[in-house]
């Protein structure tokens, strides 16, 4: 039975309100899910849809958890996830108390909505106990996360996600593998923790690049200035000692050089 057919068969109708696209290709989905997860992995997915890449993860032997905002799909989900071992939250993972749920290390394996990819990122990178993170995102996110400094994709994304490892796209997505297809195609992208630096100090730089990024017309200095009530001299002198430009903006600065900037910042800060 086709996709198509088993959502016809329990009435199901797609809802714009929650950005659904699902994927039915079985080599593709076990594609993803090799992408993200090994066996006995413990795996969070965002937006179980169908169901089909939660059945495709616990079939490659990763302990599934699943959140789907959309309770219509339950007698979908039950009927494609008989036999298996995951568990299905019908909650918001964006406001739910994770937790009960993630009690160990974890990776994330999910199809994101495209409404809410930057959101469902930024909730979980920063968590200590987040493994890897292995999303389907549109391409042209997908790009902005893997681009370097001082190209037209680069911002603040690309600098947060750099700051915990190196991402990279696995593979792209045509528009036609999704029921019902999107107006763009898109791109999974894989990101292993590892980042560049103390735990500690992440509150911070997440800050600074923040900043940087806040008024993209604007310098670097002359945001620095706003975010953290420094004089004009200050701001440009800690600019140049990293950039070599007084004048240089945040699209051009790496994520060392953020890093980098947010030690003397915070060295200025300390003297005051």
């Amino acid at each position: 039975m086709s996709l198509q057919d088993v959502l016809r068969q329990h009435g199901f109708t797609f809802s714009k309100k929650y950005g659904q696209n699902f994927i039915s290709d079985p080599q593709l989905l076990a594609a993803i899910a090799r992408d993200g997860a090994e066996e006995g992995d413990f795996v969070l997915e965002i937006g179980a849809g169908a169901g089909t890449l939660t059945h495709a993860l616990a079939q490659a032997g990763a302990r599934v958890t699943a959140f789907e905002i959309d309770k219509r799909l339950e007698p979908v989900l039950r009927a494609a996830l008989e036999g298996t071992t995951a568990n299905v939250i019908f909650a918001d993972a964006l406001s739910y108390d994770m937790e009960s749920v993630l009690t160990e290390p974890y990776r994330i394996v999910a199809n994101l909505p495209y409404y809410i990819t930057t959101p469902v990122i930024f909730r979980f990178l920063y968590d200590a106990n987040l493994k890897s993170l292995t999303v389907m995102v549109q391409k042209e996110v997908a790009e902005r996360i893997c681009a370097k400094p001082a190209t037209p994709a680069y911002g603040a994304l690309s600098a947060q996600m750099q700051l915990m490892g190196t991402p990279r796209i696995t593979r792209t997505v045509p528009r036609n593998m999704f029921t019902p297809a999107p107006q763009v195609d898109s791109a999974v992208v894989r990101l292993d923790i590892s980042p560049k630096c103390d735990r500690e100090r992440l509150p911070r730089i997440k800050r600074v690049i923040a900043a940087a990024f806040a008024m993209r017309r604007k310098t670097l200095a002359n945001n620095l200035c706003a975010a953290f009530a420094l004089g004009k001299p200050d701001a440009e002198a800690v600019v140049a000692e990293v950039t070599g430009s007084s004048t240089a903006r945040g699209e051009t600065l790496s994520v060392e050089q953020f890093m980098q900037l947010e030690e003397l910042l915070s060295g200025i800060k300390n003297e005051e």
